[in-house]
């Protein structure tokens, strides 16, 4: 296994200036959404080559590995960078809640925040004109 992240990888990845990466967290089957965490090269190797997600804790300045306290595991099913490099997905196989609170997703704790609802046109993809 390698001590280190591939300098590939490495070079592509564009962190904020605490050297962190937002890593989407998303269920590999299903598309579910369960979570944010934040990853650091350290915690992207460990992610790549340990078949568990590992996280950069900001409030504990820490590694933890999801579901070593709770029991609730994300199995790696596969990792991809976004076209930028400031962002990560991925898909695991969670193993009951994924968010602290106990709620399966992170998004589901948070709420709905009432956003008005957008609508195209049905026939061209553009968007409908409502100020005529």
């Amino acid at each position: 296994m390698p001590e280190v992240l591939d300098p590939t990888i490495s070079a592509r990845l564009k962190r904020d200036d605490a050297g962190l990466v937002a890593a989407v967290v998303q269920q590999h089957d299903t598309g579910e959404l369960l979570m944010v965490g934040w990853m650091d090269d350290e915690a992207l190797r460990r992610t790549l080559t340990e078949g568990r997600v590992t996280f950069w804790s900001r409030s504990r300045s820490e590694y933890w590995r999801k579901g070593d306290t709770s029991g609730h595991a994300q199995y790696v099913k596969a990792v991809s960078m976004d076209c930028d490099g400031d962002a990560l997905l991925v898909r695991v196989d969670q193993v009951g809640a994924a968010c602290h609170t106990g709620s399966r997703t992170c998004f589901e704790a948070g709420g709905d925040l009432g956003a008005v609802v957008g609508e195209r046109d049905r026939h061209d993809g553009t968007p409908q004109d409502t100020n005529q």
